[in-house]
C-alpha cells in the first residue's frame, strides 16, 4: 500500500482499467499553470528589462515665439467717439491701413481750428521776444551812450579842476607878494613916524605911508579872499564830478535793471513758446490719433467697442487682431522637481526634445518607447522662465526643431497640446523603482562633459 517494498508489482497493473482508480487519479492542469506561470515571470523579466526613456509630460497651448507675434488688442490712445469702421471681423489687413476712425469728445481738443491757432500763438509769442531783444540792445546802447556821457563830463570838471589848481597857485602868489609889501609899506610907515616924532619928515609924508599901509593891508585881504574863493570853486568842481559820478551811476545801474527785467521776461516768454510749441505738436500729433491703423500685417479677429457713437476712454481696446507671419511654439508648464532638468544652453549639454501631440491631431503615443510612437510632432526648448509662475509651476516656451516633421499649418494660437519632455534612456525596472520612490529622473549630461572630465586631474577639478 506503501510502495516501500523492492519488490513492487505497480508495473503489473493497469491502473486505468479500474473505475475507481480514474476517478482519484491527479489532473495533469498543475504542470500546464507551472509552464504558464514561468513564461510569464520571463517574459516580465524581459519586459522589465528593455530600455525605457525618461520623460517629463505637461499639458500645454500653442503660442507664438516672439512677443510681437502674438494676438493683441488695440487700444483708443484717446477718449474719443467712434465714427465710422473700415473693416471687418476676419478681414487681412496690411501694415498702416486705416481700421477705425475715431472723433474727439474733450472740450479742450473740439476746435477745429486748434493746430493753426496755437502756431499763431507761437508766432505772436515768438515775435515778444524779438522785442524783447531789441529793448534789450536799445538798453545796452544806452548805457554805452552814458558811459561815453560820463567819460566826457569827467574830463571837462577835471580840466577845470586843473584850472581853478593853476588859479589857487596864482592867487598864493599874490597872496604871498601883498604880504611882503605889506611888511614893507609897514616898515616904512614906522620910520616916517620915528622921522616924523624927530622932527625930520612932514606929517604929510607919515599920511603917505600910512595911505600905503593901509593900501597894501587891503590887498592882502583881497589877495586872501581871492585864494579862499578859489579854493572854494575847487572844493564846488570836484563836488560836483562826485555829484555827475553818482548821478551817471544811478542811471546806469538802472538801466542795468532794466536789462535784467526785461532779459527775464524774454526768457519767461522762450519757455512759454517753447511749451506753445510742444502743445502744437501734441495737438498735431492727437490729430493723427484720429485714424487706427494696423500696426503690422494682420487678421482682425474681433471688434471689442463695436458700436457707432460709442465713446470710449483712453487705453480702452477697440479691436483685437493677430498677426499674419508669425512662428508657432508651444507654452508648457514643467514641476519645480523637474525644472532643473530643462536647458536651453547647449554649452552645459544636449538639449531635451520635446514631442508633442496637437488637439485635433489623432496620434499613437508610447511615452517610454518614442520611437514606436506615430502622429508626434518634434520641437526644442527655446526659452525658459527664470521666475515660478502664478500656478506653482515655470513656464518654458518649445520651438520648432529643424530638420524634423514639419508642424500643421491649420495650426492656430490657442490650440491644445500634449507635450513630452525625452530625457535619459534606463532600463524599465529602474523606471519603475524612480516611481514608486517619488525620485526625480536622472540629470541629462553630454558626452563631451564626461570626457572632458576624465582628462582633468583632481587638481584642475578642485579648481
Amino acid at each position: 500500500m506503501l510502495n516501500i517494498s523492492h519488490n513492487s508489482v505497480s508495473h503489473r497493473i493497469r491502473l486505468e482499467d479500474y473505475g475507481s482508480f480514474r476517478q482519484t487519479s491527479l489532473s495533469r492542469a498543475h504542470l500546464m499553470m507551472t509552464r504558464w506561470l514561468l513564461a510569464v515571470m520571463g517574459i516580465a523579466i524581459i519586459f522589465l528589462l528593455l530600455p525605457w526613456t525618461q520623460n517629463i509630460q505637461s499639458k500645454g497651448k500653442v503660442t507664438t515665439l516672439r512677443p510681437e507675434q502674438r494676438p493683441q488688442i488695440i487700444p483708443s490712445p484717446i477718449d474719443a467717439r467712434i465714427e465710422r469702421w473700415y473693416v471687418r471681423e476676419g478681414q487681412a489687413v496690411k501694415k498702416g491701413d486705416t481700421i477705425v476712425f475715431i472723433s474727439e469728445i474733450k472740450a479742450d481738443y473740439l476746435d477745429p481750428e486748434l493746430v493753426p491757432r496755437t502756431e499763431q500763438q507761437v508766432a505772436a509769442k515768438e515775435g515778444a521776444v524779438v522785442s524783447y531783444q531789441d529793448k534789450v540792445n536799445a538798453l545796452q546802447d544806452q548805457i554805452a551812450n552814458m558811459e561815453a556821457q560820463l567819460r566826457l563830463k569827467r574830463q571837462q570838471l577835471q580840466q577845470k579842476i586843473d584850472q581853478v589848481q593853476f588859479k589857487i597857485g596864482a592867487d598864493r602868489a599874490d597872496l604871498a607878494q601883498a604880504v611882503i609889501q605889506d611888511s614893507i609899506a609897514k616898515v616904512q610907515y614906522q620910520r616916517a613916524q620915528s622921522l616924523f616924532e624927530r622932527g625930520i619928515d612932514s606929517r604929510a609924508k607919515v599920511e603917505e605911508k600910512q595911505a600905503k599901509l593901509q593900501e597894501t593891508r587891503n590887498k592882502v585881504i583881497a589877495s586872501e579872499n581871492k585864494l579862499n574863493s578859489s579854493q572854494a570853486e575847487l572844493r564846488i568842481t570836484q563836488t560836483e564830478l562826485n555829484a555827475i559820478q553818482a548821478e551817471y551811476s544811478e542811471k546806469i545801474a538802472k538801466a542795468r535793471s532794466d536789462i535784467a527785467s526785461t532779459l527775464s521776461q524774454k526768457f519767461d516768454t522762450e519757455a512759454d513758446v517753447n511749451k506753445l510749441r510742444i502743445q502744437s505738436s501734441n495737438y498735431a500729433r492727437r490729430a493723427g490719433f484720429y485714424y487706427i491703423t494696423a500696426p503690422q500685417d494682420c487678421y482682425i479677429t474681433k471688434t471689442v467697442t463695436p458700436g457707432i457713437g460709442e465713446t470710449i476712454k483712453e487705453g480702452d481696446g477697440i479691436v483685437s487682431i493677430m498677426p499674419k507671419d508669425y512662428e508657432l511654439a508651444v507654452e508648457l508648464y514643467v514641476e519645480p522637481m523637474d525644472f532643473p532638468l530643462v536647458n536651453v544652453d547647449t554649452s552645459a549639454g544636449k538639449k531635451p526634445e520635446v514631442r508633442f501631440i496637437f488637439d485635433g491631431w489623432p496620434a499613437f503615443v508610447f511615452s517610454g518607447w518614442p520611437g514606436q510612437s506615430f502622429g508626434t510632432y518634434v520641437g526644442e526648448i527655446a526659452a525658459i522662465d527664470n521666475e515660478i509662475s502664478s500656478n506653482g509651476k515655470y513656464r518654458i516656451l518649445v520651438a520648432y526643431k529643424p530638420g524634423t516633421k514639419p508642424w500643421p499649418k491649420e495650426l492656430r494660437v490657442g490650440s491644445g497640446s500634449q507635450g513630452i519632455v525625452l530625457l535619459n534612456n534606463v532600463p524599465l525596472w529602474y523606471e519603475i523603482w524612480r516611481q514608486l520612490n517619488g525620485f526625480p529622473p536622472d540629470y541629462y549630461a553630454s558626452d563631451e562633459q564626461e570626457e572632458a572630465l576624465k582628462q582633468k586631474t583632481p587638481v584642475q577639478l578642485i579648481k
